[in-house]
């Protein structure tokens, strides 16, 4: 009996180890030709009987804590059960599948009841990246990444939605509920100053490196990660610098590898903030490499007459 259970117990021993390779930071390839799209996840304690993690983006384009996940024979199963809709009917049952291929996680995901074929997707290690807004940076070339006269050097991101973009008297115009832009050209390091203003109510973003969302909003005057000038369900600002809907604001953007401060209206809202990891606005998962910039269109109405992106070279 004796050698039964220390031969269980070993076994439960290096399953678990095993399961630690789960363990860590997962940039996410949706495969969508249509919607380009990247998802994020962490895992922790892969390696015990009570795995935890986070996710980006079930529902609501949040970080979402993950509601249920389990670890057998090499796959791990999580999933979430949204609250209630607004129509009162009950969200389904979202369920996410992958299985560990060499240094790869392979995945699908589903709603319980679909009729269509599961959503595949690959998951590979976020890149540890070690650069740092430390003083030793310089501008670089500078760019207006908006002319004034057109759309040239940028593109719809997405081919299912409708494209809403005009520009009209130098100033380019969203009308929300459709298509997102995206830049031809991507950037790594940079400073980009923005000017932008906005309807009362309305929603849009900023998408640096096509991975991290600095919030565009009318402001409630709360201050949370979902507040305008916060990196989007990651880093909240720390004052509220936003004036009035249908105000020009400013906004002044430093990246140096994962470290972020974000300037609002002359106000330093981020100051050299820590990017965990993408956002929900994400549509290029490779972390460690040169991204684009994107401009949010498929939530509300928003107005831009300058953007202008300086790259940061070492001294």
């Amino acid at each position: 009996m004796k050698v039964s259970i220390l031969f269980l117990a070993c076994a439960c021993g290096a399953a678990f180890g095993a399961n630690a390779r789960f363990n860590g930071y997962w940039d996410i390839t949706v495969h969508d030709e249509k919607h380009p799209r990247a998802w994020w996840l962490k895992i922790e304690g892969a390696d015990t009987g009570t795995p935890k993690g986070e996710f980006i983006s079930a529902y609501a384009g949040d970080l979402n804590r993950i509601d249920e996940i389990s670890i057998e024979g090499n796959e791990l199963v999580f999933g979430f059960r949204p609250k209630s809709n607004a129509t009162g009917s009950s969200p389904r049952h979202l369920v996410y599948r992958a299985r560990l291929a060499g240094e790869k996680l392979e995945g699908t995901f589903a709603a319980e009841g679909q009729n269509s074929p599961p959503v595949t997707w690959t998951g590979v290690r976020a890149p540890a990246i070690q650069e740092k807004d430390d003083g030793s940076w310089r501008d670089g070339e500078s760019v207006d990444l908006f002319n004034g006269r057109d759309l040239s050097g940028w593109h719809a991101l997405e081919s299912d939605r409708e494209f809403k973009w005009s520009v009209n008297n130098g100033i380019l115009t969203g009308l929300g509920r459709g298509a997102n832009l995206i830049t031809d050209r991507k950037f790594w390091n940079f400073k980009l100053h923005v000017e932008y203003k906005l309807p009362a109510k309305s929603n849009s973003g900023i998408g640096l490196r096509a991975r991290y969302e600095v919030q565009i909003r009318d402001d409630d005057g709360k201050l949370d990660s979902h507040s305008n000038g916060a990196l989007y369900s990651r880093i909240p600002p720390s004052v509220n610098a936003t004036k009035p809907p249908e105000e020009w604001q400013t906004y002044d953007i430093r990246v140096v590898g994962r470290q972020v401060t974000v300037v609002l209206n002359g106000q330093t809202i981020i100051d050299h903030g820590t990017i965990e990891g993408l956002t929900a606005i994400a549509s290029d998962p490779n972390e460690g490499e040169p991204g684009a910039i994107i401009l949010q269109g498929d939530h509300g109405a928003v107005e831009f007459r300058v953007i202008k992106l300086t790259a940061l070279v070492k001294r």
